[in-house]
């Protein structure tokens, strides 16, 4: 079997315009087994070879974490926190999965692996396992499962009804190649999409909190794209020109990790309906950097409404 090491998720402008990769903070799904890994996700794997345990009560303390599930394969789910980092553990059948906050409070106990869904947020007590971790006990809210089980019904029932649709059409197999490919979101440039309209948010310097203007501005967005029909949204991290590249890399990052959590999160914004953020340090400034005014301008989250141009209109 294999993990997946712990470390802070590097994501890049390619990755936001081509097929969600495993680092991504959006929910996908990861590479089912057996399949070829790219470069990319290679560099980030463990090979461990034996059988799970079948006690842990006996293994090493691990970090507790906290974030939402934003890949799944086999036994492994990779959880996404605020800061932008991913962590993968393996459920094991020794796990405690539990449920809390239904019918006047009390928890649902014994729940299979089945219910750890992409998009649910979590709390995950580990332990250590050889190089990597084992989940002893994952907890989660009633009303997270619900929601991120509706969220996936509606997926696969969009993709049902629009593969039907395209069976039905008359077009040539490229343009129908192309529009099945759109409406997962893995389009490979961004010359395919229709930008709809830019929310853009600020933050402090060094700072990736989002204030209270921000966090409104935010789910208005999403309420502005979800009146749109097929539209996506693509969430671009900046900073200001103070500091170094590597620092402003990871800052970038962190800003438009926490803008997708918020959106996901607090919006109601459904995963499947993102693609891959990204940060892109102090590039592409809106103002002039010389200047604090202008530093304030460029250190912003932006968050564009997207719509392929083979849906636009349908």
């Amino acid at each position: 079997m294999k993990t997946i090491s712990t470390k802070p998720t590097a994501l890049v402008l390619a990755a936001a315009l081509a097929v969600p990769m495993s680092g991504s903070l959006s929910a996908q799904e990861l590479e089912p087994v057996g399949q070829t890994e790219t470069a990319e996700q290679a560099d980030d794997l463990i090979t461990v070879y034996g059988s799970l345990p079948a006690d842990l009560s006996g293994l090493a303390d691990g970090p507790d974490i906290t974030g939402f599930i934003s890949a799944r394969r086999g036994r492994e789910i990779q959880v996404t926190s605020d800061d932008g980092s991913s962590t993968t553990v393996v459920v094991a059948d020794a796990t405690e999965i539990r449920a809390r906050g239904g019918f006047l409070g009390l928890d649902r106990a014994n729940l299979t692996a089945d219910a750890l869904l992409n998009g649910l947020p979590v709390e995950v007590e580990t332990v250590r396992w050889e190089d990597g971790l084992i989940a002893s006990r994952i907890r989660f809210r009633n009303r997270d499962l619900e929601t991120a089980a509706m969220i996936r019904g509606a997926t696969e029932q969009q993709f049902a009804e629009q593969g039907a649709a395209i069976d039905e059409n008359t077009v040539a197999i490229g343009e129908t190649t192309a529009l099945a490919n759109a409406l997962r979101g893995r389009m490979g440039d961004i010359d395919q999409y229709n930008i709809k309209g830019v929310t853009n948010v600020y933050f402090d310097t060094g700072k990736w909190d989002l204030s209270r203007q921000a966090q409104t501005d935010l789910c208005a967005a999403a309420e502005e794209a979800a009146a749109m029909d097929n539209a996506l949204l693509l969430v671009v991290g900046y900073t200001d020109s103070t500091g170094n590249a590597d620092a402003n890399q990871v800052l970038s990052e962190r800003r438009a990790g926490r803008v997708v959590n918020h959106l996901q999160q607090a919006c109601r914004w459904a995963p499947y309906r993102m693609l891959s953020p990204t940060g892109m340090a102090a590039s592409d400034p809106l103002a002039d950097n010389s200047t604090a005014e202008g530093r304030a301008q460029n250190r912003r989250v932006s968050v564009n409404i997207l719509v392929s141009k083979a849906l636009d209109g349908l």
